[in-house]
């Protein structure tokens, strides 16, 4: 719930969110789940000269953390 507590004040805030792939995109937040899974407005991509597909991309994304289960 710490983690929780923490974003869920970062809403209406300009955020960076840094993928597994090095894809780093940039956007407001504007909501956050107890599963930590997110959504951002008004998107854009931080390096567009490394993902020049990415660039007409700039919708609302909504991110999924997938979790790995430890056994």
């Amino acid at each position: 719930m710490l983690f929780f507590s923490y974003f869920k004040e970062l809403v209406g805030k300009e955020v960076t969110v840094e993928l597994k792939n090095d894809l780093a995109i940039r956007g407001t937040l504007h909501s956050v789940d107890q599963y930590l899974n997110i959504k951002l407005e008004n998107t854009r991509v931080v390096d567009q000269d490394k993902y020049p597909h990415m660039i007409k991309a700039r919708r609302d994304v909504l991110l999924a953390f997938l979790r790995q289960t430890l056994q």
